[in-house]
This record gives C-alpha cells, structure tokens and sequence, in this order.
C-alpha cells in the first residue's frame, strides 16, 4: 500500500486520524454515512462535526449496514456505515453478509481499541477482522495513521470495482488520535494480485455466436449483474433483435421490462409455472450477470437437460461453479452483449415464442382485479393494487418471506433500482432500514416498504430512525399472524405441525403512532385503495397494518432440492378467491 504521506501539494496539512477518515471519504463523494456512535470510534464522531457528511443515527447497527445496503442499490454509488469497536461492530455482521451474497458495495468502517490493547481481551475488543474475512470482499486493520487515507481509498476501489461487494476498515483509536502531515494523493489506485477487469476472448465470443445462430428454443436468464452493470438497454435491444424471450432471477425484476412481450417473469422456486417449463425445454441458455443460485436451479442434475449454457459474468470464480457452460464470457457484461450484438444476425423465434404462450395458457396469474370481492384480503391483493396504484414507478423494498414472493409475483417492475430485496442471504429485517437507506438516496422517490409481520419486528426500531430524519415512507406490512413461509413449508412438509410460527404483534397503528408516525388498518380489499391514497397525499410516513388471509401459501412452488419442473399447484378452490395460478 502507497503510504498516505507520499501525497504531495500545497495543501498539506497537520490533521489527525480522525479526520483523515472524513477527508477521504469527502475526496469519495460521500454526502452521508449510517452509524452508531461510541468509545472507539469516538475520535471520528468527534472530526466528523467539522464535515459536510449527513450522519443518520441508527437505533442498532444492523440497521446502519442495511441502510448502506439500501442507499447502494438505489443509487448504484457506494454505501457506507460506521461503528465502534465490539457489540458495534458485530452487530454488522448480518448487513455485511447481506452485501456480501447480493454482490452490493458497501464500506464498513469500524473502530477498535488502541493497537497496544489489541490481543488483550480489552473492554469491546472483538477480532472483527476475523470475523468477516468469510463475509466481505477484503477487509483492513489500520494501526498507523499513515495508512488510514490510502486503506479508504483501496476500500472504495475494491468496493465498486469487478464484482462489487462490502469492505471493511477497522481502525484503531490511537491512529483515530494520532497527528500526522497529510495531502490527499490523487493517484490511480493499484493492487498487486488484485486484477478486477477481464479481456473477452475472441475465440469465446465466436463459440457464443455460433451458439446463438444456431438455438431455435433459446432463452434468455437476466439476474442482478444486468442491473449493477447499467446494461438494461443492452440486453433488451439484444432480445428485440433476437427475438429471444427473457426470464428474470428475484434480483434481476426490473432490469428487463416485466411489461415487455419477450419478458416472462421470474424462474426458479416461487417462478412461474410456464417460466419453469421453458427453460427445461429450451436448447440454450444465456445466463447474463446471475449465478446459477440453487433457488433459481432447483435439482441440478436434472436442470434444463436439452440447453447448451453460455455465461456472461464478472467474476471467473462463478463459471462452472453450480452448473456446468459450454462457453464462458468472462468480463464486462455490457461489453460482451454489445460485442454478440454487432457480429450476430436478427433471428426470429416465432415458433418457440408460440410454443411458450401455449405453455404459459391459463396459467397465468390471472387478472385479480376483476375478481368478484369475497370479504377476504389475500396478500396477492394488495401487491396487485400497490402496483396498480403507483402506477408500477415506485422503488419497492420487500423484507424476507411469502411477501416478497408475492410482490414479485404481483408487482410489475419495469424499471431497474426499482426493487431492493435481499436474495442471497434472505435477511429478514432487511426491508425497513434499507428502505431508510434508498428514500435518503432517492429523495424524490415514492418509496414503499414491504414487510411481513416476523420481519418487521426485527428491525421496528428504525421507525425512530425515520421520524427522526423527517422522512417520507410508506410501510405496507402483511399481517398473517404467522411466520408465514417457515408455516408453509410446515403444512407442506411437516405434516402441518406449526412449532413456533404461530405469531403474536403488537398494534402496529399504536406502534407508528408512539413514534411519531402515522398508522392505518385495512381488513377488507375495497379499503386498500383509500389507504394507500392517503399514504400517498401525507407529508411524512404512514403505516398501513394490511391484515391478510392467514393459512394462504404462495404458488406455484419448486421444493427443496426438487426438478425445477416439478412444482406444487394452487388447490383448485383457493384459486376462486385468491386468484394465484
């Protein structure tokens, strides 16, 4: 690492560790961080009075990392939370992690006790380094205050380059305290060992196109790394000319247009039957910027038999990781699918695409609007009237559970940065600070929290958050009274032996209202729409308690280690009310 005080210019000056860190996080473009302050890292807060950063003041430090996580994905710049030593620092683990599987670059900057305490068992010394080496990108101890400028500006890069995912810096707070002569160096960051970019191979792009001219049932599976590269115009203009129907990871909704007549919608564990179907039947898959995850698969032996594979990824480490291709595109993905789409010619697959509608027939998710009512609330309602209602524009965070499935069911997504979920990980709790983190980066925004009744609990104190910052949410809870999905796989697969699911909540109209907040119930379908009008006309943030159908389950479903083709159907008399497929 080139040491900080190499860095020249008429502006050096006498700083302290402490302020470094501001220094280079403001060199960064860093206009606001999440966090949580206290004795180690007391010398930072201390600095930071003197800097135009925001601080929002989480109510617990998992909120701070998912609020970084949050601000990430909205804005597609590089989220950023802080902690003390200790409990501080642990309690980021579970956001980091989050990242971590969901490739979302986040720096975690941690304080620790002064470097000569350091292996003692001192009061709130935690190895954190230790600690996340499984869960981030790289991570750094700083025990001089010479490294602390130029390890932030090595976080950043390792950050948002290549793959991007979390990084964490851990500073001591002797180097927090310490004096030293710094200039800002401007020079380009470099790593030995660390080579983030990869050349695409002519002889790789020709074995892909030759594949691609030759498929007559090609499919196209767009996953988060189409959306982290901007290339959601790249890879529609390819399936245009192409003619090559598009199926999206949970992650991927939103890069390719749901309302687009190539889009099919979601594979995998709680996709579409007839998504499902057409990628077992398909003679080549192009996986562009997803990974193969065991939710999208299902049984890998018995996964899209028929289909060559060729992969467009970042990170080499992904190829033939889960399933095995036949050709690698290893580097940027919108360079890759610009490269195929100059040297292939338009093709027409009108014959599969007609082969799909056939599959999809009536098993689509109908229309559940022009149901007849039924006095029952069903949780695919109110997704289907939250997308109504906002017209399909607003920036939707889901937590963990049957809610996210139904709202990428149910919720259209048209727009990338427009659906902020937890995939890999399935973090619940993830939905309301996130949410804190995308409204602060997206002001403008209409944003919506959806979160099931067990998840919001987790992390219900940042309602305080919110109040505090004077922000404007929306927070949709769907309130079954259970943990929902865990209740599900127990009536499908334990024989209906609910142990420990069966939930009880407080009065969550009381609980948004004790901390300054709004709060609305809905029982019946034809008052969601005044609800969520009224949500929409207020000035600050509303609660709406949307007290849903109970026992409901989301459909179709692949079990656990199941054929992707093999899915568990609707029951024939739900399907009169709550209008699954």
């Amino acid at each position: 690492m080139k040491d900080a005080a190499e860095g020249t210019g008429a502006d050096r000056r006498m700083l302290s560790g402490a302020q470094i860190i501001w220094e280079a996080l403001v060199r960064e473009g860093v206009d606001v961080v999440f966090g949580y302050p206290g004795g180690a890292i007391m010398p930072a807060y201390d600095a930071l009075l003197q800097y135009p950063i925001r601080h929002v003041l989480v109510r617990h430090e998992q909120g701070a990392a998912h609020m970084a996580d949050g601000y990430a994905r909205a804005s597609g710049r590089v989220g950023v939370c802080i902690a003390t030593s200790g409990p501080g620092a642990t309690n980021l683990v579970t956001g980091i992690a989050t990242a971590m599987l969901d490739s979302i670059p986040i720096v975690a900057i941690t304080g620790q006790v002064n470097s000569k305490f350091i292996g003692t068992d001192a009061f709130q010394e935690t190895d954190i380094t230790g600690v996340t080496i499984p869960i981030t990108k790289h991570n750094y101890l700083v025990t001089r205050v010479e490294d602390i400028g130029a390890t932030i500006r090595e976080a950043f890069y390792v950050a948002r380059s290549g793959r991007p995912g979390p990084v964490l810096v851990d500073i001591t707070k002797d180097a927090q305290q310490a004096l030293m002569n710094w200039a800002f160096d401007p020079t380009p960051v470099r790593m030995r060992g660390y080579r983030p970019a990869h050349a695409l191979t002519e002889s790789d792009l020709d074995a892909a196109m030759s594949l691609i001219e030759n498929a007559e049932k090609p499919i196209i599976l767009s996953g988060h790394g189409v959306v982290e590269a901007g290339a959601t115009e790249l890879v529609k203009a390819f399936a245009e000319k192409h003619d090559i129907p598009v199926a999206c990871t949970l992650l991927g909704l939103g890069g390719f247009p749901a309302t687009h007549p190539l889009c099919l919608g979601m594979m995998g564990m709680h996709g579409e039957s007839w998504v499902n179907q057409s990628i077992q039947e398909a003679d080549l898959l192009l996986a562009i910027g997803m990974r193969f995850d065991d939710r999208v698969t299902g049984k890998l032996e018995t996964y899209a038999p028929r289909a060559r594979k060729i992969h467009f990824e970042r990170d080499p480490a992904e190829v033939n990781k889960n399933v095995k291709v036949d050709v690698a595109l290893v580097g940027d993905l919108g360079d890759a699918v610009a490269m195929l789409q100059a040297r292939t010619q338009a093709k027409s697959h009108a014959s599969w695409n007609r082969r799909i509608r056939d599959l999809k027939g009536d098993a689509a998710v109908r229309d559940i609007q022009q149901l007849p009512p039924s006095g029952r609330l069903y949780a695919a309602h109110v997704m289907h009237d939250l997308w109504r209602l906002t017209e399909g524009k607003a920036l939707v965070v889901t937590d963990v559970g049957q809610h996210q499935m139904w709202e990428a069911q149910y919720y259209k997504h048209d727009y990338p940065r427009r659906l902020v979920t937890s995939g890999g990980l399935g973090t619940m709790g993830f939905a309301l600070p996130a949410a804190t983190g995308a409204k602060i980066a997206c002001p403008d925004a209409e944003v919506w929290v959806v979160a099931g009744d067990g998840g919001f609990q987790m992390t219900a104190c940042e309602l305080s958050t919110i109040a505090q910052e004077g922000l404007k949410l929306h927070i949709a809870i769907i309130n079954n009274g259970y943990l929902g999905m865990v209740r599900q796989w127990q009536q499908f697969f334990y024989e209906g032996r609910y142990s420990a699911t069966p939930l009880r909540s407080p009065d969550f109209v009381k609980l948004a209202e004790a901390h300054g907040l709004n709060g609305l119930r809905v029982t019946r379908r034809e008052d969601v729409d005044a609800a969520v009008r009224e949500a929409q006309a207020s000035p600050g943030t509303v609660l709406i308690d949307f007290r849903v159908e109970q026992e409901d389950s989301v459909y179709p479903m692949v079990a656990a280690g199941a054929a992707l083709g093999d899915m568990i159907r609707r029951p024939s008399p739900i399907v009169e009310t709550a209008s699954d497929e």
